[in-house]
């Protein structure tokens, strides 16, 4: 597979923010987050995340981490002791700013990268006299990554199929040992500037994993072809490489 090197900008705030709307009225807060992901470098053992509150009244979050992982597919969280978080609770005045720091409470493991969620929950207020809506409580998931003694290897392994109908499966296979973060796709026919397919995604492929998409396609189009062209955007860098079509 042919790669080539990328530069990815992501914007340096997360801004977490929700609105239902029931009865007459709805209660909903905001807090912006800084990184919106954890990167813990070789030999690392803590990182730092800011919380920030640009609302009018105070916010109470609760965080946790979690242990994080992927099976056929699927995210899979479980409780774990190898990280913590603190503090487990704060509250954030109108227009200020918490530090929330995750420690590692054990070694980086020798071959693959260590992965885990951050969780930030806002704790709803008490509603005031009178309130008749729905309280919203926001909450948002931090991907945390813990580098490898040996050298971090991100790679992946494209293959597709393609079925009657003109649906194509993609798939992804990460024979590497740290994750990567698949953000943009498009797959056309070798020889054609237009695409067949495209997909937007934030779909992460943890290390020795495999995920899948499902496209919409012309049939006409794709039916009898061997080969799709793919061009991709990932933290690991652009790719632009044929894919062979599984028969």
């Amino acid at each position: 597979m042919q790669t080539t090197a990328a530069t990815f900008r992501l914007a340096p705030w997360f801004v977490v923010a929700a609105m239902c709307v029931a009865a007459t009225e709805a209660g909903a807060g905001s807090f912006q987050v800084n990184p919106i992901r954890v990167d813990m470098a070789k030999g690392a053992t803590t990182a730092a995340i800011t919380v920030r509150n640009d609302g009018d009244e105070p916010i109470v979050v609760q965080s946790s981490v979690v242990g994080w992982a992927q099976e056929s597919g699927q995210e899979v969280y479980a409780p774990t002791t190898e990280a913590l978080v603190t503090p487990p609770l704060m509250t954030v005045p109108p227009g200020g700013e918490q530090i929330v720091r995750v420690g590692l409470r054990r070694a980086a493991d020798p071959q693959r990268e260590l992965t885990y969620r951050l969780y930030l929950q806002e704790v709803p207020p008490p509603p005031k006299p009178g309130f008749t809506g729905l309280q919203v409580a926001l909450r948002v998931g931090l991907p945390v990554f813990v580098a490898p003694v040996a050298p971090g290897i991100r790679r992946l392994e494209w293959s597709a199929e393609i079925r009657p109908d003109g649906t194509i499966v993609l798939a992804a296979q990460n024979t590497g040992n740290a994750h990567v973060q698949v953000t943009d796709f498009q797959l056309g026919l070798p020889g054609s500037a237009e695409p067949v397919a495209h997909e937007s995604s934030l779909a992460y492929v943890l290390a020795g994993q495999r995920r899948q998409w499902t496209l919409s396609a012309p049939a006409d189009r794709v039916k009898s072809a061997h080969e799709l062209r793919l061009k991709a955007f990932t933290d690991a860098g652009e790719i632009d490489s044929a894919v062979k079509v599984e028969p």
